[in-house]
């Protein structure tokens, strides 16, 4: 397993414990095993603040024409849950994860809470094995190569308020409002993670998590917009009629 997990991340593994830690979920630790074992949450709280140094420096080498509010923005849409679950969903990175079978199922489901922050925690192992060069290397590899591709023109159109865009666009095509409700509170109060659904007319559309209901509305109006957009298009099958 420890050569398919070096293959996976593009990085040689020191220290075994370390990934062990990064992939070992919370709901693992009722599991019986043959050691003692230590969750995640630890290494997410230092790859998280590895992940957002390493993101600002590469923007801020390679986009010298963006301003600091746009360079912040960027950075947002590069770190926030969807992008770095989407991100982990690319290395296979769940098949590595050890955790319960209500996590995995979670995970199947669509919630991005578990994978992204758990991609977190491999990005603080990374560092702690291989130190900041390596860290920086497989950010810019396995998580931004296909947003540096983004140039400061192309930038505006990535910089959206996706409720106000979900909201534009479906009432362009007559489909009325978008509705936003709550599904799901998980987590202690000092660490809440919020899922909630996006709705037009009868239709549910997308659902999406955060640490904020704010920020799980976004995800959720992301999802939406782009599943719209796409059937809106001209080149779009149209419906079957009778």
């Amino acid at each position: 397993m420890k050569g398919e997990l070096e293959e996976a991340l593009g990085v040689g593994i020191v220290r075994d414990e370390l990934f062990t830690e990064a992939l070992t979920h919370r709901s693992a630790l009722s599991i019986p095993s043959n050691g003692e074992r230590k969750s995640n949450e630890r290494m997410e709280f230092l790859g998280d603040a590895i992940l957002n140094l390493l993101v600002a420096e590469i923007l801020f080498d390679e986009f010298r024409d963006l301003d600091e509010g746009q360079l912040t923005r960027m950075r947002s849409l590069l770190v926030n849950q969807h992008a770095l679950a989407e991100a982990a969903a690319n290395l296979n990175l769940s098949r590595f994860l050890i955790m319960s079978n209500s996590a995995q199922q979670a995970i199947e489901k669509g919630y991005e809470t578990i994978i992204s922050d758990a991609i977190e925690a491999v990005i603080a192992a990374i560092y702690l094995d291989g130190g900041l060069r390596t860290a920086k290397a497989f950010v810019r590899e396995k998580i931004m190569q296909k947003e540096m591709q983004i140039n400061s023109e192309t930038f505006n159109s990535l910089d959206k308020n996706f409720k106000s865009a979900l909201l534009e666009l479906a009432q362009a095509h007559g489909l009325g409002a978008p509705r936003y409700n709550l599904l799901k509170e998980e987590g202690p109060d000092h660490d809440r993670t919020f899922t909630v659904s996006v709705q037009i007319g009868e239709r549910t559309l997308a659902s999406g998590s955060g640490k904020t209901k704010k920020s799980a509305e976004q995800v959720a109006a992301e999802k939406a917009y782009e599943i719209l957009k796409r059937e809106q298009s001209p080149d779009a099958q149209p419906s079957s009629q009778a």
